[in-house]
């Protein structure tokens, strides 16, 4: 199954698919850190048409991973899924190859996500440079909602309690949140 982790910059995405993958042996593909393995430093853009090329390669990616172990997650991070376009390649993608996929959208109080940002940039521990609290502030403004079916995860609940309520959505034993049941146009 593909699992499409959205959320805006510092809600707790990569966490949580961090501890998702490592309680079911999912395997995580990060575009922030599959970017940083492709470019030298010079070449990184940051830009739409980048992003776009390594999540094609996060999908061939994943159709690998997936054809030599059918029923793992993969988790895709390090993407906002703030756009359609985004969303809706992932989904075509998933039919296409024949897999599941699920959306787990993470949430936050903009206040934690501005702190979350703001240690990981003192810190220097996240792989993306443009991860500023004015990337917060654009993704936020430019945000479309994620009508797909999906989980929202408040991320200011403990870890333990998030991957618990993921999961369950994932194996189906929880239904989509109620907004998240249109379908796309």
């Amino acid at each position: 199954m593909l699992v499409l982790i959205a959320g805006l910059p510092g809600s707790g995405k990569s966490t949580l698919a961090q501890a998702i993958a490592r309680q079911t042996e999912g395997a995580v593909i990060d575009k922030d850190r599959l970017r940083a393995a492709l470019f030298a430093p010079p070449d990184i853009e940051y830009s739409a048409g980048q992003d776009d090329f390594c999540m094609e390669l996060m999908l061939e990616t994943a159709q690998y991973l997936l054809t030599r172990r059918p029923t793992r997650l993969v988790l895709l991070d390090g993407r906002t899924f703030s756009r359609a376009y985004q969303r809706r390649r992932v989904i075509e993608y998933a039919q296409a190859i024949g897999q599941d996929w699920r959306v787990l959208e993470c949430v936050c109080a903009e206040a934690t996500a501005r702190k979350r940002i703001a240690l990981d940039m003192a810190l220097g521990s996240h792989p993306a440079g443009n991860r500023t609290e004015d990337l917060y502030a654009s993704v936020r403004e430019s945000w479309e909602p994620v009508p797909e079916p999906k989980i929202v995860i408040d991320t200011e609940q403990p870890l333990e309690a998030c991957v618990a309520r993921a999961l369950k959505y994932l194996v189906g034993d929880l239904p989509p949140s109620p907004c998240g049941m249109r379908k796309l146009p």
